[in-house]
């Protein structure tokens, strides 16, 4: 482990030394967890799944204490929506289970295959990555997730939650491990640090030779600082400022019912749309309307000159000016900004300016300017007459999703089994020596 992984000053021995605990930990649980066969790993995902029903009071009562607190903390409504659980999201994480268990195994896919003049046989196989530091901020289905997907796969994880979510994060790794051991598997492949100071997210991130990639799920913050400390791979993923874009040629009533979906089906995630952009042809007929459908469900507008003189100004309910920082904002709520542009071209440059690469949408019956629209836009998920709402790894048929990946390398989109693997070449010879 690197000598210098927390800031001058603020070197924490013992800290340390508990994370290099655990991420040691980790590593050596690699080598039993890479025996299991996938028949063991599927029964231990099941038995984890059974494991988390069976202790789903002692899982409640711990979340209700961190829901508490988090209220008394003033934390606002997207944020305790992400953080509650209930039975119903307990029995998800166990479909989630079930799902990823019934996925085809890809370790040991053989991924090409050839045989050289001289008879030597060259083999590319998918492995593990091994050990995967997981930062993540509020939500404690993660907890389960990253579980599910990296024992699938063979590698053995180091989850660091949010403060907000420790006591929730805590009691679903007491019932990873009670499945864990009921079946034999090694409990060491997934690590828990309960340690809340901030260094360990650091300490984790910089353990280069202990940690083989890095994974941060939440706000931007934390990605940024997390792409900016580390010294292993990082995988960013989460920040969605996603846009919907209603062509002149759109469906005015399909449109309607997908900006609603991508905004208010569950606002709090990061594939819910941040700003709606309106063709000019379309937005004086179309706007009112959609203004009292978003308005009855809660939802805020920020509109520009424009959207503002077709919804009555200010002096609308739920409605006000946009400002310049309205494009740039991930709100994770109920707040929507508004554009009116002239065209597909406008709304190319306003994505393309101010999108995170997540998640984009475009409503039209012009095919040509969906094909245009799909593309040039730069992101994880582009979608035609849809709503963003679907960028999620149970959605497109991967079971759980590690995280939503905003760049190109080494993944992209919603993060399944497959993304979180690597590749190696085994090669056979029989005394074949190079001459």
């Amino acid at each position: 482990m690197q000598p210098s992984m927390l800031e001058s000053g603020s070197r924490d021995r013992g800290l340390e030394a508990y994370v290099t605990q655990r991420l040691r930990a980790a590593r050596g649980a690699l080598g039993p967890l890479g025996r299991l066969s996938t028949a063991e790993k599927n029964a231990a995902l099941r038995a984890i799944s059974e494991a988390l029903w069976q202790r789903r009071a002692a899982i409640l009562k711990a979340n209700g204490e961190d829901v508490d607190a988090a209220r008394r903390e003033g934390m606002d409504d997207a944020r305790l929506d992400r953080l509650v659980l209930s039975e119903e999201r307990i029995r998800q994480m166990q479909e989630g289970l079930e799902a990823v268990a019934a996925l085809p195994d890809p370790i040991g896919e053989l991924l090409e295959y050839a045989v050289r003049p001289d008879g030597l046989r060259i083999e590319k196989l998918r492995v593990p990555i091994g050990v995967v530091a997981i930062v993540y901020e509020s939500r404690p289905n993660v907890t389960v997730d990253a579980a599910a997907i990296t024992l699938k796969t063979g590698n053995a994880a180091v989850l660091r939650g949010g403060s907000e979510a420790l006591r929730s994060n805590a009691a679903l790794v007491a019932a990873i491990h009670t499945g864990l051991e009921a079946v034999g598997a090694p409990s060491g492949a997934v690590q828990f640090i309960e340690k809340v100071e901030r260094q360990t997210v650091d300490l984790m991130i910089r353990a280069k030779g202990l940690v083989d990639l890095a994974i941060p799920r939440g706000g931007a913050g934390l990605i940024s600082h997390v792409g900016e400390r580390s010294l292993v791979p990082v995988i960013e993923t989460g920040v969605g400022n996603c846009h919907v874009y209603v062509d002149r040629a759109a469906d005015l009533d399909m449109a309607g019912k997908i900006v609603v979906n991508a905004k208010t089906q569950r606002p709090s995630v990061c594939n819910a749309i941040e700003t709606l952009l309106v063709h000019e042809d379309v937005a004086q007929q179309w706007l009112p309307s959609l203004a009292a459908d978003l308005s009855a469900r809660g939802v805020q507008l920020r509109a520009c000159p424009q959207a503002l003189a077709i919804l009555g100004g200010e002096d609308q309910p739920r409605v006000r000016a946009a400002t310049q920082e309205d494009w740039d904002t991930e709100y994770l709520g109920l707040i929507l900004a508004v554009r009116v542009v002239q065209g597909l071209d406008a709304a190319l440059a306003h994505i393309a300016r101010y999108g995170t690469r997540h998640s984009e949408a475009i409503v039209t019956e012009d095919v040509s300017a969906a094909e245009v629209f799909l593309s040039e836009v730069d992101a994880a998920a582009v979608y035609h007459n849809a709503s963003t709402r679907f960028t999620d790894g149970y959605e497109f048929g991967l079971g759980v999703e590690i995280g939503i990946s905003t760049q190109k390398l080494h993944a992209r989109g919603p993060m399944g089994l497959r993304e979180l693997t690597s590749y190696k070449y085994v090669v056979r010879g029989a005394g074949h020596v190079r001459g």
